[in-house]
């Protein structure tokens, strides 16, 4: 035992022996600058951004990687395996079929509505499933987030990316069933690769801003979903807007509602891949005569003969189609990345 009380060499203490513990020796000064003299950074502290940019480019292919495993792993328990992802829209669009194709004549005024409905499913289940695992993502990683340091940017690009996987070969179905319906190849095809690269800028911005809010606030991942079911029936999925009642005597609400993101990136699929969708849209037939072009078009409403449609005005062109994705997908994607961005250093906390 030495002068301090404590053992200095293997022994035992005897009864009665009081061992006082050290104080703990702490600078004299704030902590934080005794931290900064020796280097030290505060683990999870908001980098700027270009260099959070930076680092999430860095570790891209972990994120390619994580996404991958994600997409493997969702359906292993199942017998058929990878193509529930191919099989769950195609139900949903069968549903959508019989409700509204068969029972409510909703396929009155498309032509090859088969083809029409099942790209509207499959490009909003884009969107839908992005948006829904995006709320979840921060507080379904939780344990990571807290285990491992790296950008958590990296989590709802991660989970979108999965998602743009699985539309990637829903877009091989939806070809196919596109070709039996009777539409011919085009090269209007070549239209889906920068459709698809904007609605992923678009989901992957909304992601951002769902993460965060979903992150903090568990009520936000109860709404989304509420949310996403009233934009499905808005947006066009299993009717063509242009059709309804409505739009002869409220083109402006017609308009409004065919230039929301959803329906917009659905409306770009159809044009690239629908011949028939591109020719019968509103606008695209003239007789030179208007009073016969607006004779024509009251035909239409009242026969819902898909081919006379044509003759209406116009309430929405191909240029505003893409003049509103590209301002939807770049804006989102800007708006997300920085309001992501700002809560760094408060994702992972209690």
């Amino acid at each position: 035992m030495d002068d301090r009380g404590k053992l200095s060499a293997p022994g035992r203490l005897e009864a009665g022996t009081i061992v006082v513990p050290e104080a703990p020796r702490l600078p004299a000064g704030p902590l934080a600058e005794y931290a900064g003299q020796y280097g030290l950074n505060l683990s999870g502290a908001r980098p700027p951004l270009l260099k959070y940019l930076a680092l999430v480019w860095q570790r891209r292919h972990f994120i390619w990687g994580y996404a991958t495993a994600r997409s493997v792993s969702m359906y292993t328990d199942a017998r058929l395996g990878q193509l529930w992802q191919v099989i769950t829209p195609l139900l949903n669009a069968l549903v959508y079929y019989l409700i509204f194709g068969l029972l409510f004549e909703a396929n009155r005024g498309v032509e090859h509505y088969e083809a029409f409905l099942v790209a509207g499913v499959f490009v909003f289940a884009y969107s839908e499933r992005s948006i829904v695992v995006g709320s979840n993502v921060m507080r379904a990683n939780l344990s990571l987030i807290r285990a491992l340091y790296f950008p958590r940017a990296a989590l709802p690009l991660a989970y979108v990316i999965v998602e743009l996987q699985r539309m990637l070969l829903g877009m091989v179905v939806l070809c196919v069933i596109v070709l039996a319906s009777g539409e011919p190849l085009t090269l209007y095809w070549f239209l889906l690769v920068p459709a698809v690269a904007l609605q992923s800028t678009f989901n992957v911005g909304a992601a951002f801003i769902v993460s965060r809010l979903g992150g903090s606030m568990q009520d936000v991942s109860e709404l989304i979903p509420f949310f996403l079911r009233i934009s499905r029936y808005f947006c066009g999925v299993m009717y063509m807007i242009t059709t309804l009642p409505m739009s002869q005597h409220h083109p402006g609400v017609v308009k409004l509602l065919s230039l929301n993101p959803f329906a917009v990136y659905i409306s770009l699929v159809r044009v690239g891949l629908m011949q028939s969708y591109r020719i019968n849209s509103p606008g695209n037939a003239s007789t030179g005569d208007p009073v016969e072009n607006a004779h024509l078009c009251q035909v239409f409403y009242h026969t819902k003969i898909a081919q006379l449609q044509a003759y209406c005005p116009a309430v929405v062109t191909n240029n505003d189609l893409w003049i509103s994705a590209v301002g939807w997908g770049v804006g989102f994607l800007i708006i997300g990345v920085l309001f992501f961005w700002q809560a760094e250093s408060r994702y992972g906390r209690g």
